[in-house]
């Protein structure tokens, strides 16, 4: 096993940061306060999907977009989750632009 506070191989608890999007990213966060890798990838699930559900509630509200722009952010984020996870399990530290360098940043 890897060292973990939570017992799981690293591989699985950063496969688990992304399944519930930002919520569980929060979740790994305050439960990994040590391990680099897992702290990345909680916060690229924060910092990610956290961004795609403030955007689809801002596009909702916007008359002529409400239902094409929430639907498209919908469809990437998910693509972007089983992208993610795939590649968490197999222990690849994938970098998407932008959040993937904040999340390396705040990571530490």
């Amino acid at each position: 096993m890897s060292d973990t506070s939570t017992k799981l191989e690293e591989n699985v608890a950063s496969l688990l940061c992304y399944v519930l999007g930002w919520i569980s990213g929060i979740v790994f966060l305050i439960l990994e306060p040590e391990n680099k890798t897992i702290r990345f990838h909680a916060w690229q699930s924060i910092i990610v999907f956290g961004a795609a559900n403030i955007l689809g509630i801002i596009f909702s509200f916007i008359p002529g977009l409400r239902i094409f722009l929430p639907w498209v952010i919908s469809v990437i984020a998910f693509i972007l989750w089983i992208v993610l996870m795939v590649k968490a399990y197999r222990g690849e530290k994938y970098k998407l632009p932008i959040s993937g360098e904040m999340a390396e940043k705040w990571a530490g």
